[in-house]
């Protein structure tokens, strides 16, 4: 019946059951259909007597490991991360298959020699759009854990191909890192990608080679910056590895001179823009781009604010208009020309401090984030520049 030659040997096999796993039994041609238990409606499959070290190359070796195969067949739809909407191929592949299996074959069909450089990210079933993170290299056993999503089984992968292998490039980290020039009104965005053991003085050696700089030897700080207040100045030795770039901005400044030889008299305050918000009971809110400034002992808020304006660069017209307060615990003391702001800054160490600062009070007239470069716009609300 099946085409074999009347003296062809055959291997006999019962299927018992098929879900939910794959229960199949070698029967033993010499004992009788009572002693094997077979009865009416059982599911008999046959094959050629498998031959152990035969030439012959076979992908299923045997009925039990072929069903085992045709139950976790998974038929796989693969799209560029790019192009997320578009279906580039198909590969039918095995539940069972581990990771390494499936970026082999994925690589295969790209014409891929090296199968580490294919990058993996399983579908949200919610949202049919990729999941915010990628797959980590190994970092699943086999194709099912990629393809489930919660309670849900999808059949989307969605792939990349990196410059360089996936395990190499999780041991590094990227960071986003806004430069601010001192002499020119703009901010530059920059990648940083270095390894996560380096440290921040690394990230300042990187960027110096990408950024211009006011003179050679100029220095650098790594400023954390969220909401429009400095929360922390980054000591040089400090590793990036747990530093996180998506909700705080990475901020890279040139350290001005007269920060450089500070006597025990002399104060580095915070300085934040702020106006009152009338329909929220004149709370106080930042805005613009924070910044560090040297305060000398005795010197008045006249004195000071004068350096602000020429740090600003801010139009006579416009700065007679701005306020200067004291703010602690969001509460501001409006200070007068002949108030000695020192005196206001009793704590030595205020890096972190941003409970206190000097607020300077004024309406946000910039445009909200345009991007686009424009003369008249002060250096509190400097135009972006993207490099990746």
């Amino acid at each position: 019946m099946a085409g074999f030659s009347p003296n062809e040997e055959i291997e006999l096999y019962e299927e018992i059951k098929f879900e939910p796993n794959v229960m199949c039994e070698h029967i033993d041609k010499k004992l009788s259909f009572r002693s094997s238990q077979l009865e009416d409606g059982d599911i008999i499959s046959f094959q050629k007597p498998s031959i152990p070290g035969g030439d012959t190359q076979v992908r299923y070796k045997d009925v039990p490991s072929f069903l085992e195969y045709v139950h976790n067949r998974q038929v796989v739809h693969f799209r560029c991360l790019e192009k997320p909407k578009e279906e580039e191929f198909c590969l039918e592949l095995s539940k069972l298959h581990t990771y390494d299996d499936v970026v082999e074959r994925v690589a295969r069909q790209l014409g891929l020699d090296d199968p580490s450089k294919v990058r993996l990210t399983s579908h949200n079933c919610y949202s049919q759009q990729p999941k915010p993170q990628p797959i980590r290299y190994r970092g699943v056993e086999h194709l099912l854990d990629m393809l489930v999503h919660y309670n849900q089984t999808s059949d989307i992968l969605y792939y990349e191909v990196l410059d360089i292998p996936l395990p190499e490039l999780q041991c590094l980290k990227t960071l986003k890192v806004a430069f601010h020039h001192a002499t020119k009104d703009e901010v530059v965005i920059h990648s940083i990608r270095l390894s996560k053991n380096s440290t921040i003085s690394d990230v300042i050696t990187d960027l110096k080679t990408k950024v211009e700089l006011s003179n050679p030897d100029t220095e650098l700080r790594l400023l954390e910056v969220f909401y429009h207040k400095i929360y922390k100045i980054f000591p040089p030795h400090e590793k990036i590895e747990n530093i996180n770039d998506q909700y705080w901005t990475l901020r890279a400044e040139e350290i001005p001179e007269e920060e450089k030889n500070l006597t025990a008299q002399d104060r580095l305050i915070h300085v934040y823009h702020f106006m009152k918000d009338p329909n929220q009971n004149q709370q106080i809110q930042n805005f613009g781009d924070p910044f560090l400034l040297v305060i000398r002992e005795g010197e008045t808020a006249a004195e000071v604010m004068d350096r602000v304006q020429k740090k600003l660069r801010v139009p006579n017209e416009e700065f007679a208009k701005w306020k200067v307060a004291f703010i602690s615990m969001n509460r501001p003391e409006y200070l007068q020309d002949i108030d000695a702001v020192s005196a206001r800054f009793q704590r030595r160490d205020v890096y972190g401090a941003w409970e206190q600062y000097l607020g300077l009070e004024h309406t946000d007239t910039t445009p909200k984030r345009s991007y686009t470069a424009n003369q008249n716009r002060h250096t509190y609300e400097k135009p972006v520049k993207i490099y990746n």
